[in-house]
């Protein structure tokens, strides 16, 4: 009896910030990049989360503008209370800040921005992956991404990526805003006390959760994790055992709440495709890949490192309609 009723109260929870809930009938998109994200914003849409189609026939939504290398990588949305969504990304592969716009419709976009959140810091490598959520209970967005500050971290600097004559060994980090025009000082997120990427978070009314990629490279891990979180503040738990296939390369973990089952999306970049795991507990974990169909998957147009949300089913269709 328990059981039933936890799992009644994920079907009904809501998700934030780049992972969403909704109950049967609701409409879905995932914003995503193609190639190098060169040429923009893609996005997908579905009615069931398990079949996706590419929407406004497979062309960007929003060309990249910001940004020494104009790249749109990585995009992450969320729909504020508002009713307004924003959007942050990866401007370029070795820069500091890091892009942003907002729109009404994902059709029709504001001016984008350049947000410097590591121009303190400046031997900062990188500035990827940003991930926005909206935290309720702070009445604030809270954005965060990974970087690699060279000498910052070095019992893990050994483990990581070469970058040159340095080595990527990232940590998260954070700033939070209520307008977008004022942020809080750039702070150290979540340091796991090794090299971590792709942060994102998953709500439900069992708890939230922070699911992450361990980057170390040597030896290879590339797996994806979660621990649970008092609040989007943290403080988190001990991280769980892998969550992703033994042996397979991961990135850009996205989450959608389905019926009773949450579904982890994730970019299996070595491997070329994209793949999902799902979960009614957050602990047992099955590979749901072979149930899904994504755009262009076994072309050079195939989804990359994208995010999941929810939206009003009249949205969807409007979008289907461009």
């Amino acid at each position: 009896m328990k059981r039933r009723a936890a799992l009644a109260a994920i079907a009904a929870a809501a998700l934030a910030g780049c992972a969403s809930v909704a109950p049967a009938g609701d409409a879905y998109v995932f914003a995503y990049f193609v190639d190098n994200g060169q040429d923009g914003l893609h996005l997908a849409g579905s009615r069931d989360g398990y079949r996706w189609d590419a929407l406004g026939g497979g062309a960007s939504f929003l060309a990249p503008q910001v940004g020494k290398a104009k790249l749109m990588r990585d995009p992450c949305i969320v729909r504020g209370p508002d009713g307004i969504y924003h959007m942050v990304w990866t401007s370029g592969w070795n820069e500091t800040g890091i892009g942003y716009a907002s729109s009404p419709d994902l059709v029709h976009w504001s001016a984008q921005r350049e947000l410097p959140v590591m121009a303190h810091e400046p031997t900062t490598l990188n500035a990827w992956a940003p991930e926005i959520a909206w935290d309720e209970q702070r009445r604030e967005y809270l954005i965060f991404w990974s970087s690699t500050i060279p000498g910052r971290f070095p019992q893990s600097e050994a483990a990581g990526d070469d970058a040159g004559a340095a080595k990527y060994n990232h940590r998260i980090y954070a700033t939070t805003t209520r307008d977008f025009v004022t942020f809080t000082p750039t702070r150290l997120f979540y340091d796991p006390g090794f090299s971590v990427i792709d942060a994102t978070f998953v709500r439900t009314s069992l708890g939230d959760w922070l699911l992450v990629k361990d980057e170390t490279r040597h030896p290879p891990r590339k797996y994806l994790q979660v621990a649970r979180a008092a609040s989007l503040q943290g403080p988190f738990d001990p991280l769980s055992a892998p969550i992703s296939p033994a042996g397979l390369w991961t990135e850009g973990p996205t989450a959608l709440q389905v019926g009773d089952a949450v579904i982890v999306y994730y970019d299996a970049y070595t491997a070329k495709h994209y793949g999902a795991l799902r979960s009614r507990d957050l602990v047992h974990w099955e590979d749901v890949t072979a149930q899904m169909r994504f755009p262009d998957e076994g072309t050079a147009k195939r989804m990359r490192h994208g995010t999941a949300l929810r939206v009003p089913p009249a949205l969807l269709d409007t979008l289907r309609a461009r």
